[in-house]
């Protein structure tokens, strides 16, 4: 009963410890890839077209055939043994193995083959650029989690800052300093602050949720490792945009994906020309064939099966060649289709090039905007920091009202909200710059 009690114990506390498991960043990142239903897509996807590759490497081999057949014929037919005509009742049958290899068709399995291996390489890239989709809005909601966090902090601060300046403020009612106004007053404002607090508690669900639904884990007791953001560096980790979308090209998967369309194109225009050219194909066959008279006189007996089948026994070889002289300018016109197909591919890589340069740019000047957004508030900050802190102690002499006491601590309460907002932007505008470059390293 002791040894249950404990192992009861036992697991009571690591079902604690596992309902109380932060995620890190990576690991929400690495669970988010392996759960996201697009991404299971995109890798069945992929094995489709590994099968590809598989059924092109089979049109390099030759083809086997076997095919059987029998037949009964009533009345006039030959005797399968003397082969005189008779009337009588015959069954009979056939067996035969065919084989037929193509020797040369313009190059077309080569290039189907090669087109398919192509096709791998497509669908790794279609399933790099969901993955990198879906590890930003990971990126993204987390840090929102750590922005709500640091939110509830500040407002769980000013709540103490009002439960404290209660308490003052009734020590000086109680020894009549101050009217019972001013003390009703300092309770409104802390009210007001615990309304805040639970606001900023709601946020912070909201956010969780986001990220667990991200996740498809249960949001219940979930919660994120916290990340050292500390105070971001103010300078900037490259100088211009060029810098990072020249990096950018090499690394970005819609690249890679727009110009093996372009390779995709040359295999068609060579797949469409093979028809210009003749086809040669090589066949060989072994057939061999039975029959039994089923009214033969009394006395009289069929040749033993397999002794029909090795006398019937006949061997064939041969090969055949195509030419195509006229199939009313059908192939002409493929090819035509197929170079204007690769011009169209030629122009979506230069589309994807200028909206990738578009879109890092749009992010550098959102870094630099952020940056001084940041630079700002910080500064904002730290002056409303001193303000509040020259309020208190005039307040406490009685050099300052009520009301002005509360302008000046709700400019630090707005300081600091803008303060974490600033910072929190600026830190992902940063990382999405260096998700485009290819350096972006999740902890």
């Amino acid at each position: 009963m002791k040894t249950n009690f404990i192992l009861f114990v036992a697991l009571l506390t690591s079902i604690a410890t596992f309902s109380q498991k932060q995620w890190t960043l990576k690991e929400a990142v690495d669970q988010a890839l392996e759960k996201n239903i697009s991404i299971q897509q995109n890798k069945l996807s992929l094995e489709l077209a590994k099968k590809d590759v598989d059924i092109a490497k089979g049109n390099f081999l030759p083809d086997l055939n076997g095919n059987t057949g029998g037949n009964l014929n009533f009345g006039s037919g030959f005797d399968p043994v003397s082969q005189n005509r008779i009337s009588t009742t015959i069954f009979g049958g056939s067996v035969r193995l065919s084989s037929g290899y193509t020797i040369f068709n313009g190059y077309r399995n080569t290039n189907t083959f090669k087109q398919a291996q192509l096709g791998v390489e497509t669908s790794l890239y279609d399933l790099k650029k969901i993955e990198n989709d879906i590890s930003l809005r990971v990126v993204n909601s987390y840090l929102n989690v750590l922005f709500a966090k640091e939110n509830l902090e500040v407002a769980k601060v000013q709540a103490e800052i009002s439960k404290k300046q209660i308490e003052a403020a009734d020590a000086r009612f109680q020894a009549g300093a101050i009217a019972k106004g001013e003390l009703l007053n300092f309770q409104s404002t802390a009210a007001n602050d615990l309304q805040s607090v639970v606001t900023q508690e709601n946020a912070l669900d909201l956010a969780l949720l986001t990220l667990a639904q991200l996740l498809q884990v249960s949001s219940e007791n979930f919660d994120v490792a916290p990340i050292e953001v500390g105070t971001p560096s103010t300078n900037l980790l490259y100088t211009n945009s060029s810098t990072v979308y020249n990096k950018s090209l090499d690394y970005m998967p819609e690249i890679a994906r727009a110009k093996l369309d372009i390779d995709n194109a040359d295999f068609n225009i060579a797949i469409a020309k093979s028809a210009f050219y003749p086809t040669i194909t090589a066949s060989a066959s072994l057939s061999t064939n039975y029959g039994y008279n089923l009214k033969l006189p009394p006395g009289s007996s069929n040749t033993a099966l397999f002794t029909q089948l090795d006398d019937n026994l006949g061997y064939g070889v041969g090969f055949n060649v195509s030419i195509p002289i006229f199939n009313r300018f059908q192939t002409r016109n493929r090819v035509t289709k197929s170079i204007i197909n690769k011009e169209i591919s030629e122009t979506r890589l230069e589309s994807e090039k200028l909206q990738l340069k578009q879109t890092i740019e749009q992010a550098f000047l959102d870094v630099k905007s952020s940056l001084k957004a940041y630079q700002a508030a910080t500064i904002s900050l730290e002056a409303q920091k001193e303000a509040f802190k020259n309020a208190q102690e005039r307040y406490n002499y009685g050099a300052m009202t009520l009301f002005d006491f509360d302008l000046v601590r709700t400019r630090l309460v707005n300081a600091e909200g803008l303060m974490i907002r600033s910072k929190y932007d600026y830190v992902f505008k940063t990382k999405v710059l260096q998700f485009y470059s290819g350096e972006l390293v999740l902890e």
